[in-house]
């Protein structure tokens, strides 16, 4: 049970068509996939935490770039009882350098190919295909289509 909501911050990581996810082993969402992440510490910003979480359960570092969107997780007892109750901060991330090997409170690391997670075929926690969609839409905006001039 839980007092009031926590802060907590997603590490989004693209390289290429793939993403880094990690297998929960702890409550909630044991045993599904979803970006690596989690509290965020007093005194520091969601960025930092999310750079910071993706090292400590991947080994993989990255510098965060911005904020993608909020998402707030709540979790009921079957008695309506708040079990968790979270904002996360989905932050995306500019890849630096590592592979991903599962550390701290995950279960496995690996990077995932983009249309494994949007064609449903892992267990995911909620809302990690609606984040991807946004990574991959700022990505695509990013990405500098050169002219016919060469400009």
């Amino acid at each position: 049970m839980t007092d009031r909501p926590k802060l907590a911050s997603l590490a989004v990581v693209l390289r290429e068509s793939r993403l880094i996810l990690v297998r929960r082993k702890n409550e909630p969402d044991a045993g599904l996939w979803g970006f690596p992440g989690g509290h965020v510490d007093i005194g520091e910003t969601a960025l930092a935490a999310a750079s910071r979480e993706l090292r400590e359960e991947t080994s993989v570092f990255a510098e965060a770039r911005e904020y993608l969107h909020n998402l707030d997780l709540i979790v009921r007892a079957d008695d309506g009882t708040i079990l968790f109750h979270y904002l996360l901060a989905a932050v995306l991330c500019d890849y630096v350098s590592g592979e991903p090997c599962a550390a701290d409170d995950v279960s496995d690391a690996r990077w995932i190919d983009a249309d494994d997670v949007l064609n449903g075929t892992l267990p995911l926690s909620e809302d990690v295909d609606t984040v991807l969609k946004l990574a991959l839409a700022r990505q695509a905006s990013q990405i500098e289509v050169p002219t016919e001039d060469g400009l």
